[in-house]
């Protein structure tokens, strides 16, 4: 039986989750840029694309396996032996694919020049997948502090490795090698810390019993991927490999605060939700406390990087990239739309309303889809990425409405208190960007404008938000006398 959620637990293992992925932003906001200014826009592009195949197929093969094992009441060796060798053969019989077709797979991405690099990077599904055992077994254990720790070991190994071989001029090879050096790094320290050893025995009867609650999973899981990853094939096959290149490298830097915060998170406000599923004033309190917070947290560093977009495009990714600026701002914009439906998958899945996720999660992939390509077709990113910003508004309202119908919460009450530090960011954004339009001749130094617009950004946004979110303060400063501050949220959500 997974350990009980309690205050301590969920304290402990975001805390650890939340200087898991800091770290982590702090390395790829160094790494990202340079890695930017030594490669081409072509060469981000076709490792982008060729990735996105092999993701996808990773999480095709991986069937949702390991997250039904989370939600298993025992720990049974014979049914966490099965998933393993289930996991290996699907990996190694899709790395086979990958490897045999790979010209005809890059060309159906739009990348015929990515065939090469398709056939090497194939081998990241059998790392990705071998791992998700292991993994399962720490997360039932809440032991979260333990792949904290080896998610920051092997991200910043790769991303040193990745770096001196960008400066050893081998070009595309260096991204490729950052992927395989923290995929080898993370399963071997997850095998280490979790003391899983993969044993002989196999029950088909077993893991088909898991397939009830796992395809479910993957279903919404490949919908939600799909979501994520189709602009960058629809821009490839559209707009070309240099615009695929300028979306990627916007798309990873933009994503960091996503990664820091929500990552952290959702790990566990899962196991959390889950067991609360039954307590609907309980949960109630505890996602919508979640969902301002995160938002609070959020919303400002997206809608401010639109309001720098432009300078720090300059200062972050070099000349070469400086055409992108448009491309970053609304990226940025896009991810701020939706900061306040952080927690609103976890919700749903820790509910059982995995159905409601996967038809809701498979309609939003296909509107993405047809947005984004609409938008290419007219012949533009900039057209595109618009069009991604007004189906990220769209999929707001949706998801909100599904979400505060199953809390039994009326629906524009939940939005507006749920959404209001989000609307508050737009009015600081709008404000530092009026302000360095009107005045930014003045500072004609691009890493001056930014720092400058980021200084009267906060200064905006906290003023703004003692004057708005006066209740949600209270009782923040209410929870941090009886916990730490870094962890005041989960304490809330486990209470």
């Amino acid at each position: 039986m997974p350990p009980a959620v309690n205050a301590k637990s969920v304290t402990r293992n975001v805390g650890w989750s939340v200087l898991s992925k800091t770290g982590t932003f702090g390395l790829k906001f160094v790494t990202v840029p340079i890695l930017a200014r030594i490669l081409s826009p072509d060469e981000f592009g076709a490792v982008a694309v060729a990735l996105a195949a092999v993701q996808f197929l990773a999480m095709i093969g991986g069937a949702g396996f390991a997250s039904a094992l989370i939600l298993q009441e025992d720990e049974d060796a014979v049914t966490v032996h099965s998933v393993f060798w289930t996991n290996l053969a699907i990996s190694a019989l899709l790395a086979f694919v990958i490897y045999v077709y790979a010209e005809p797979i890059a060309g159906m991405l739009g990348a015929t020049e990515a065939a090469y690099l398709l056939r090497t990077m194939c081998l990241l599904i059998p790392l990705q997948l071998g791992g998700d055992v292991a993994y399962a077994l720490l997360a039932r254990r809440m032991q979260f502090s333990k792949d904290a720790l080896w998610s920051m070991i092997s991200e910043s190994l790769g991303a040193t490795i990745a770096l001196v071989l960008a400066l050893a001029g081998v070009g595309v090879w260096a991204l490729v090698a950052q992927l395989f050096s923290s995929a080898l790094i993370r399963i071997w320290g997850l095998y280490a810390v979790s003391r899983y050893r993969p044993g002989f025995a196999f029950s088909m009867r077993r893991v088909l019993a898991l397939t009830r609650f796992s395809l479910g999973m993957m279903g919404s899981e490949v919908a939600n991927f799909v979501t994520f990853q189709s602009p960058m094939v629809v821009i490839s096959r559209h707009l070309g490999l240099a615009d695929a290149g300028a979306y990627s490298a916007a798309n990873r830097f933009s994503s960091i605060p996503n990664q820091v915060v929500l990552s952290a998170v959702m790990g566990v406000l899962f196991p959390a939700f889950s067991s609360m599923m039954h307590d609907r004033e309980r949960r109630s309190q505890a996602l919508m406390l979640s969902t301002q917070v995160t938002t609070v947290l959020l919303a400002p560093m997206m809608f401010g990087l639109w309001a720098v977009a432009e300078p720090a495009m300059r200062v972050l990714f070099g000349e070469q990239w400086a055409y992108a600026w448009p491309v970053l701002g609304l990226l940025a914009i896009s991810k701020g739309i939706l900061t306040p439906c952080s927690t609103f998958v976890p919700y749903l899945k820790g509910i059982g309303r995995g159905g409601v996720l996967f038809w809701w999660a498979l309609l939003r992939a296909a509107v993405t889809t047809a947005a984004v390509a609409t938008g290419a077709l007219r012949g533009s990113l900039v057209e595109a990425m618009i069009a991604l910003c007004i189906v990220n508004a769209i999929v707001l309202a949706g998801y909100s409405w599904i979400v505060f119908r199953a809390d039994d919460k009326p629906f524009l009450r939940g939005f507006l208190q749920a959404s209001r530090p989000m609307f508050t960011s737009i009015v600081m954004a709008v404000a530092v960007r009026a302000l360095l339009d009107t005045y930014g001749h003045i500072i004609p130094n691009p890493a001056l404008q930014m720092v400058v617009g980021i200084l009267v950004g906060g200064v905006i946004y906290t003023v703004l938000i003692l004057l708005t979110e006066r209740p949600l303060l209270r009782t923040l400063m209410a929870l941090a006398r009886k916990t730490t501050p870094a962890a005041t949220t989960a304490a809330a959500i486990a209470e």
